[in-house]
């Protein structure tokens, strides 16, 4: 028997931060859309889960009753070397801390609302078309159609996006892997902490509930010489930096083995890949000293939802939404990508991080200033 082909004004493959928002600004405006997403809601997912305040009146207006989650409010920051010393330091906007599994739930229940169609636990195997005729989209569920298609799945590109040579190239040649785990500790509500180690750094702060987030990045050199074994790893290279050996000896584990992701790399950015939009990770995985990914992706989920609206008013074509979106995306996050990259080279080399930090200890006004190239304004 014949299953019958869905038709959508705009699909998006991909049902993460960026995907999610982009869904409920669309369906405010009556456009169709439908929403694929590989897992089942609510889960867990490996992210540092701290968002900068820019994002909390956009969240607002979507619908997330932020003000009544009663979530930690976060003022102070705190970067160490494995040498020992701790550099401090007030965030003038700071941010909140939401865990994943709880901010896309309440992301999928408002979609959901609005109307949205979520397929979950389905894969999109292929994407066919052009900006002109539409696309056809098969997935492990069934065939839908669509005038327009949007990529927010993640780090990982599927076999049908494909993207220039020169945005596939790693930011600084390392491949990476992300490890995060929830914890409960004795440790301030208002403070993040981002703990160096040799080639890498983990991050703490609180999320709702009694839990922490504890997350790190590390090269998977470290994990190979490790015999792929991440608790050697950990008592090996995180140990070596005191703060980190407390956190991880005297903190209770809320489950007893931690989410993964490998093959991380940060590339440069692409906006588009033949007539598909990207936006979010999708674009190119960013690193987390740009600023969170996730504020990024939910500001690229603004900027491109006002562009598709156009285009599906008949106020500008195919093609202009295109190049409005990047030149978009480009002013708004070109420097923060930038800064992070280059922030990126100060941190997890022992020397150089500690000397880093002790210089911007005696230099309040630049560490600010760096801060604040992390950090959006409001939108």
């Amino acid at each position: 028997m014949e299953t019958q082909t869905e038709h959508f004004e705009c699909a998006i493959i991909g049902g993460g931060v960026a995907g999610l928002c982009l869904a409920i600004q669309l369906a405010e405006r009556d456009v169709s859309v439908v929403v694929f997403e590989k897992g089942k809601y609510p889960f867990h997912k490996v992210c540092g889960e701290y968002i900068s305040m820019e994002s909390w009146p956009f969240l607002e207006r979507l619908g997330l009753p932020l003000s009544e989650l009663e979530l930690p409010r976060i003022n102070s920051l705190g970067i160490s070397s494995d040498r020992g010393f701790m550099l401090d330091h007030r965030l003038e906007m700071g941010g909140f801390g939401i865990s994943r599994y709880s901010l896309d739930h309440h992301l999928v229940e408002i979609a959901l609302r609005k109307g949205v169609r979520v397929v979950q636990e389905c894969r999109v195997t292929d994407v066919h078309g052009n900006a002109a005729n539409g696309f056809q989209i098969r997935s492990s569920v069934g065939d839908f159609t669509s005038k327009v298609v949007c990529g927010s799945y993640g780090k990982y590109a599927p076999q049908f996006i494909h993207l220039k040579e020169e945005a596939t190239s790693n930011a600084d040649n390392q491949n990476y892997i992300g490890v995060k785990y929830h914890i409960k500790t004795d440790f301030p509500s208002n403070r993040i902490e981002l703990h160096n180690f040799s080639d890498g750094y983990c991050g703490i702060s609180k999320v709702d509930r009694d839990w922490y987030c504890l997350c790190y990045l590390t090269t998977a050199r470290n994990l190979l010489e490790n015999g792929k074994d991440v608790k050697q790893m950990e008592e090996r290279v995180l140990y070596q930096n005191p703060f980190l050996k407390n956190y991880f000896t005297n903190s209770e584990f809320v489950h007893a083995q931690p989410l993964i992701i490998s093959n991380v790399q940060f590339s440069k950015k692409q906006t588009g890949s033949n007539d598909i939009f990207l936006l979010g990770d999708a674009a190119g995985s960013i690193t987390p000293l740009c600023g969170n990914g996730m504020s990024m992706g939910m500001r690229a989920s603004k900027m491109l939802a006002e562009q598709l609206i156009l285009f599906f008013n008949g106020k500008q074509t195919y093609g202009q939404a295109i190049k409005n979106y990047h030149l978009a995306w480009n002013a708004a996050f070109g420097t923060r990508i930038r800064a992070g990259y280059h922030l990126q080279k100060l941190f997890g080399k022992s020397r150089t991080t500690d000397l880093a930090l002790k210089l911007l200890d005696q230099s309040p006004w630049l560490t600010s200033k760096l801060v604040s190239l992390t950090h959006g304004s409001v939108f």
